[in-house]
């Protein structure tokens, strides 16, 4: 979350970092007008808390006296006070609890460097990339057989079952086996594979708890896009991201140890509130997903070098996997909510036209760290510091199969398996018709 300090200290540039969101300045407003109000509470509060305190001392020397009279009629009063105390004290923690509400829904200050925008429209494009592009070759040009949609490339060859799928869970879940199934596994083995000297692996619980999901800054924003088992007071994560952040949630960790480095791959799972009707076939949105996640716990000092890091990470394993893609720069209407700077990496996909969101790479700058207080000691000394978070995907599973199975469908209806895949699939071809 913003940091409550810097709202005192200079409530007009967040009010025009936030206007640059479309967030309404009376927001703003109502924050810096709630902690005033909380801090004279909790003044009035301690000043209660002073005078039962007191009378307190005046109550044991009355008794010391032997005035019983008189240690009578100040205990009375000291009650008395101590009932105003309390209720003054829940009175300013009423108004606590209303300032960390509504810092919890506000979103992060987007970096001075994002794009101002307010649609994908106005998302910068950096970079594209195809094979033999830095030889000078032109764009790629696909033929008749690579124009065919990845829903009917999988169900012709048996890969992909959308039908059973939706029998098993509803809509939107899908099913993969065969051929399939061995190249999801094998995207993720060979991801894993490419970040484990830098990237310690992590196979974190796919259920968390409510104080995990705030911390990362999905609840309790989009409560509505999440999976909840009520029962047990748990949440189905949406992404690696929301344990990955929590795993030092609390923690005073020393700045020489930074950056710390996580890889996860994991199934994640999203209820695409408000799609109904929208990108709902194939692979293009589903509920449930797997995804390789990159996160790193660093200073502010660092958090460009980890967001370049995994930027480069996410465009090396589609290098590798030779497909074309293309690299945004989000414009500030388009960030996530916890979102300072954002970088999309988008694989193109010919049998549905369109560029598919693959990889996200995001700084949270202190949002999320704050949240989940997350410190570190200076090396030079001096007061704890919120560490910073940087997180991205490496990638998101579903529509690189999607961009795989298309791009690399042959004229015979068969998929050839990416070269760096071959052995871990364990045949070059996927796939035989009829």
């Amino acid at each position: 979350m913003i940091d409550l300090a810097l709202i005192r200290r200079d409530p007009a540039a967040v009010r025009a970092a936030l206007g640059r969101r479309g967030v309404d300045p009376a927001v703003v407003d109502e924050v810096v007008e709630l902690d005033a109000e909380h801090r004279i509470r909790l003044q009035r509060a301690e000043e209660l808390r002073a005078e039962v305190k007191a009378l307190s001392r005046q109550v044991a020397q009355a008794r010391k006296d032997g005035d019983a009279s008189r240690a009578e009629e100040l205990q009375l009063k000291s009650r008395a006070l101590g009932h105003d105390e309390r209720r003054a004290t829940a009175e300013a923690e009423t108004v606590a609890d209303e300032v960390r509400h509504q810092l919890l829904v506000l979103p992060n200050l987007p970096d001075e460097d994002a794009p101002d925008g307010t649609s994908e429209a106005d998302n910068v494009e950096l970079s594209r990339w195809w094979p033999g592009a830095e030889a000078g070759a032109p764009g790629p040009e696909y033929a008749p057989h690579q124009r065919v949609p990845h829903w009917e490339i999988g169900e012709q060859l048996g890969i992909l079952d959308f039908e059973r799928g939706a029998r098993l869970s509803g809509s939107m879940f899908p099913l993969f086996k065969g051929g399939g199934a061995r190249l999801l596994r094998a995207l993720t083995t060979y991801s894993l594979d490419q970040q484990a000297a830098e990237y310690t692996e992590v196979r974190p619980p796919t259920l968390v708890l409510t104080d995990a999901m705030t911390a990362s800054g999905h609840l309790p924003k989009f409560v509505d896009e999440a999976y909840a088992v009520e029962r047990d007071g748990l949440w189905a994560i949406p992404t690696a991201e929301v344990p990955l952040t929590s795993m030092h949630r609390g923690e005073l960790l020393d700045e020489s140890a930074l950056p710390i480095r996580y890889c996860a791959t994991t199934a994640c799972f999203r209820r695409e509130a408000g799609s109904a009707g929208k990108d709902t076939r194939g692979l293009l949105r589903v509920h449930e997903f797997d995804k390789t996640e990159l996160f790193a716990c660093c200073t502010e000092a660092q958090a460009p070098a980890a967001v370049a890091d995994i930027l480069r990470r996410a465009e090396a394993v589609l290098r590798a996997l030779g497909l074309q893609y293309r690299v945004l720069d989000l414009c500030v209407g388009e960030l996530g909510n916890q979102n300072a700077r954002t970088f999309d990496v988008e694989a193109y996909a010919p049998g549905v036209d369109r560029w598919l969101e693959v990889s996200s790479v995001s700084w949270y700058r202190d949002y999320q760290a704050r949240r989940a207080n997350v410190r570190y000691r200076p090396s030079g000394g001096g007061s704890p510091v919120i560490a910073n978070t940087v997180n991205g995907s490496v990638l998101g599973w579903v529509r690189t199969l999607a961009a795989v199975l298309e791009t690399y469908r042959t004229p015979d209806g068969t998929v050839a398996v990416p070269g760096v895949l071959v052995d871990l699939v364990g045949t070059p071809v996927v796939g035989a018709v009829g």
